[in-house]
């Protein structure tokens, strides 16, 4: 949907007027899973699919919500936004107000407005976050408020907590905000400090694989691992003092793993750390074009995340198994919190239509499911389109 057509749905809803349309995206990581909430390291990309948000202030006290993907809708006066409605998409708007109130920015006006996404919802390419960040800079911008791109990141991660219950590290929020056209972000995701990095695939295509097996990484799994990491801290911290499990290497860890009580904690720690070391890797392998041992690096990563952490499921190892399988295929790996959603694969320019043909036949036929598959275009963070 372009610009004119957006245009013309909001005119439909709300009327003739002038109209400004802020645009954020989505993101695939292209390594370094579970790992943000631990303070570690990690790589996304922004994509050129992502969230629109259509705004126009009013004179009335109330903000009025409409999507084009949903049917619900709502007007909540301007002292009502920092209260949930249910569980409905509206949360996370609204969830981003309430971060502004709590800065203590008074609204005296109110506004119309009209979202439109086209990241796949489920797929585990941040629709919730670019969401979140098309409403954080569309709301900063109309109102003059001067908020620094790095304050709204941290205040659509808030909103996240706060409104949807899902205790998420800071990397799809900042990919979304922070994004450049064809580089990927190197995000340490303590200090915030990042590089962004070129990514230059020459012959060579990111390609994502939608499982269309909804993104089931709901609040109580996600945050039941947020806490089993908390709860490693607490093991290695009989023998070595650590604030998070990104203070731990690879080589300590090694020393303790067999000293840890609880098994599980100890795998979920494991990966963590291995998957922060492999990412670090990951970064100066694509900077020196060794592209074949980041695939491996990447290969290795969904084999942690399948087995330590246990977030892969029947359709996302399906599908990477299937890749395997395939001529061309550098690495492939689940990307996002799993238990559905995607895939994101290095394929030879050359076998990519034989990747999405054979990987897509022999995926159906194991899972029942058709898959949808996209070339992945790196695209810029958060901004005003008009």
């Amino acid at each position: 949907m372009d610009g004119d057509q957006l245009i013309q749905k909001f005119t439909e809803k709300y009327g003739e007027g002038k109209v400004s349309c802020y645009f954020a995206p989505g993101r695939v990581n292209l390594i370094g899973e579970h790992t943000d909430y631990n303070g570690g390291f990690v790589f996304p990309c922004a994509l050129s699919f992502g969230t629109y948000c259509l705004i126009r202030k009013t004179e009335r006290q109330s903000v009025n919500f409409a999507s084009l993907n949903a049917d619900f809708e709502i007007t909540a006066g301007i002292d009502k936004l920092n209260k949930p409605v249910g569980k409905e998409w509206v949360n996370y708007p609204i969830g981003v107000f309430a971060q502004f109130l709590k800065r203590g920015i008074k609204f005296n006006e109110g506004a119309d407005i009209l979202i439109y996404g086209n990241v796949p919802n489920g797929a585990g390419l941040s629709s919730s976050a670019s969401l979140e960040m098309a409403v954080a800079v569309a709301v900063n911008d109309i109102w003059n408020l001067g908020i620094e791109m790095i304050d709204l990141i941290k205040m659509a991660q808030k909103a996240e907590h706060e409104f949807a219950g899902v205790m998420c590290g800071i990397m799809d929020q900042f990919a979304s905000g922070m994004g450049k056209s064809d580089h990927a972000i190197f995000l340490n995701c303590d200090t915030l400090e990042y590089e962004l990095v070129p990514v230059k695939l020459d012959g060579i295509k990111i390609v994502i694989s939608n499982t269309n097996s909804p993104h089931k990484l709901d609040s109580g799994v996600y945050n039941q691992r947020v806490a089993e990491c908390k709860a490693a801290v607490k093991e290695i911290n009989r023998y070595i003092p650590v604030q998070m499990l990104a203070d731990c290497s690879m080589e300590e860890f090694n020393t303790i793993a067999g000293k840890f009580t609880d098994y599980v904690v100890m795998r979920r720690a494991r990966h963590v750390i291995s998957e922060i070391a492999r990412t670090r890797e990951a970064v100066s392998r694509l900077k020196s074009n060794n592209l074949d041992r980041f695939g491996t690096l990447m290969n290795e990563s969904h084999a942690s995340l399948r087995d330590d952490y246990e977030v892969t499921g029947f359709e996302l190892d399906t599908m990477v198994e299937e890749a395997y399988k395939v001529g061309g295929v550098i690495g492939s790996r689940m990307t996002g919190g799993g238990f559905g959603g995607c895939t994101v694969s290095l394929v030879k320019e050359d076998s990519v239509d034989i990747f999405i043909r054979e990987t897509g036949k022999n995926y159906f036929e194991k899972t029942g499911l058709k898959p949808e598959f996209y070339i992945a275009e790196i695209g810029d963070g958060a901004k005003k389109l008009f």
